[in-house]
């Protein structure tokens, strides 16, 4: 076995002998905690005996000071003072539950709560109760020899392609906690290419956030993007994560690479944010697509109400119903304003184009983004990318450091494909086998091109760049008079004309077009009595992609619909034919 798909098919086999007990889709709770523990348990083997001797000797001594003693021993930052080992274990049948619980248990605290927080102890129950913990635990035994001369960055590999796998199995949520890595790849290029020079210097150490970690894809594939550009680099990554099985999956693959598993945080990023005050160089994120945040509404609003710009949503709150800008404002407030700044990529649907009216929270936080001049590009992207919906999604990237050209300028680019035919198309191949919604694929050299469209900066028929005001607009509102019912002007106390509330209407101005010739020119022909409430009047901003990238397709002819028609009606006019015969 010479690369790490082989190896992690190899493990993948493994779950054969699961079948018919369990559900394919849930293999990967006994696999991926197995293949952690025996990952670490060849990683231990070196050094095993010499633990086993300093716990003698130390064993009673504080937590606080046995552990480091004990890494220290392991020559790693984890060890397990258990005197079993997989092989130990393959030779006892009948104990194997007991062997296992012992083993799991002997591991620093760190490493334990991974195990813990994948829930194996339900699935050792179940294995034990099938009789098959025993042939599954041998068979990890038996690979030993896979785990042979396997690099940490292998390993993770072999670790990702079995998340990948399973995954994949569960379609319904595999959206959930996984995202397609050739949408993470290309992320990763659109946040990094512009700063290749920096990030080639020698030892240079970054830092890299996700809030939204699910299993870890985002810190990966950053990492290994870096790694390649520069094997002298550094990225350190964190994270958060909600789900409790993604947490441990993503853990262990930061334990497994050699990253500190301490930086990946459990929890809400909302309401326990694990990671306050810190900052971070780079940020990626694909959060859940129109999640409402109902649950987190009081802390949020709490925050907001109390903190106002000192905290996280000062800007403001999106509807209930979808909490994307949440997000997207958490993840700002930890960038680096006074040392560097910093740039974030993130994944949303269509909704935080343009959802929202001049004055409601998610415009006033499109308006706060834009004006600030944070917004530097959104890539619309083909529909049916990912693994639990098929709709169209689009990756902002944000920044508080916009090179000089881009300063003031917001840059749009269409790779949606939607102007070509599927054989035809430049940004996408059709899947030879779909996996859930996920019907299609971004290629590698599709990869390459919207980067560098992106990294060009040149107005194309994929790419516009428009000024932060063009997406900006006043919302006017227009009252007409209240009249008597002889058609008088009803007036107030001051000679006002008092408004008609059901006559009330609405305006959008774009922000460059003068208010009072537009008001002019396209009202008071059609209204001669309307007027302007000044008071009342509304910034908002919003982002209208179809309108920007629409291209006029000439209706079919007369002719060509007639010829149509007819064919049609010989076809259905035989059809009936050969029935009645």
């Amino acid at each position: 076995m010479n690369n790490f798909r082989e190896k992690a098919n190899f493990l993948w086999s493994i779950a054969d002998l699961l079948r018919g007990h369990y559900k394919q889709a849930d293999y990967g709770k006994v696999i991926l905690p197995l293949t952690v523990l025996r990952r670490l348990d060849f990683v231990l083997e070196p050094t095993k005996k010499d633990v086993l001797k300093a716990y003698e000797q130390h064993k009673g001594k504080k937590p606080e000071i046995l552990e480091p003693i004990l890494n220290r021993v392991a020559k790693v930052n984890f060890h397990n003072r258990s005197k079993f080992d997989f092989y130990e274990m393959a030779k006892d049948h009948n104990h194997i539950a007991a062997n296992l619980r012992n083993y799991i248990n002997g591991f620093s605290i760190g490493s334990k709560e991974i195990i813990d927080y994948f829930g194996f102890e339900d699935q050792i129950k179940k294995l034990d109760e099938y009789d098959l913990l025993y042939l599954v635990v041998k068979k990890f035994a038996e690979a030993g020899e896979m785990f042979k001369d396997v690099s940490t960055m292998e390993m993770g590999y072999i670790f990702e392609e079995l998340i990948r796998k399973f995954s994949e199995l569960s379609n319904e949520t595999a959206g959930e906690h996984f995202t397609p890595r050739e949408v993470i790849r290309l992320m990763v290029n659109l946040l990094f290419v512009n700063d290749k020079d920096i990030l080639r210097k020698k030892g240079i150490v970054k830092t890299l956030y996700d809030p939204a970690c699910g299993t870890g894809g985002m810190l990966s594939v950053a990492e290994e993007y870096l790694h390649e550009l520069n094997p002298d680099a550094k990225l350190e990554v964190f994270g958060q994560e909600l789900n409790p099985e993604s947490y441990a999956i993503c853990k262990s693959d930061m334990l497994i690479k050699g990253q500190n598993p301490s930086n990946i945080k459990f929890g809400n990023s909302f309401t326990q944010d694990g990671l306050e005050k810190e900052t971070f160089d780079y940020m990626l994120s694909n959060p859940p697509f129109g999640v409402e945040w109902k649950k987190a509404e009081k802390q949020i609003k709490d925050e907001y109400e109390s903190k106002g710009f000192a905290g996280r949503f000062g800007a403001g709150l999106p509807a209930i119903s979808d909490g994307s800008f949440l997000f997207l404002q958490h993840m700002i407030s930890k960038m680096k304003r006074d040392a560097g700044g910093s740039r974030i990529g993130i994944v949303f649907n269509g909704s935080p184009l343009f959802s929202g009216g001049a004055g409601s929270g998610t415009s006033d936080i499109r308006k706060w983004i834009i004006e600030n001049d944070m917004l530097e590009a959104i890539i619309a992207m083909p529909d049916q990318l990912f693994y639990n919906t098929g709709i169209s999604t689009y990756v902002w990237i944000v920044t508080d450091r916009k090179s000089k050209e881009r300063k003031g300028k917001v840059q749009l680019i269409n790779a949606t494909g939607a102007d070509k035919e599927d054989k035809d198309n430049p940004f996408y191949s059709k899947m030879l086998r779909s996996l859930g919604n996920k019907r299609k694929e971004i290629y590698e050299d599709a990869i390459k091109r919207i980067t560098e469209i992106y990294s060009e900066f040149k107005k194309t028929t994929y790419c516009k760049i428009f000024d932060n005001d063009d997406f900006g607009y006043r919302r006017i509102t227009v009252e007409r008079p209240k009249r008597n019912a002889k058609g008088v002007i009803e007036k107030d106390k001051k000679g006002n004309p008092i408004p008609d509330a059901d006559l009330r209407d609405f305006e959008n101005v774009p922000l460059k077009d003068d208010v009072e010739k537009y008001f002019k020119k396209e009202v008071l022909p059609h209204l001669p009595d309307a007027r302007i409430d000044e008071n009342k009047t509304k910034i908002g901003y919003e982002i209208n992609f179809t309108k920007y990238f629409y291209q006029y397709k000439p209706l079919r002819s007369l002719e060509e619909i007639k010829d149509d028609i007819l064919k049609l009606e010989e076809e259905t006019e035989n059809m009936i034919t050969k029935v009645l015969n």
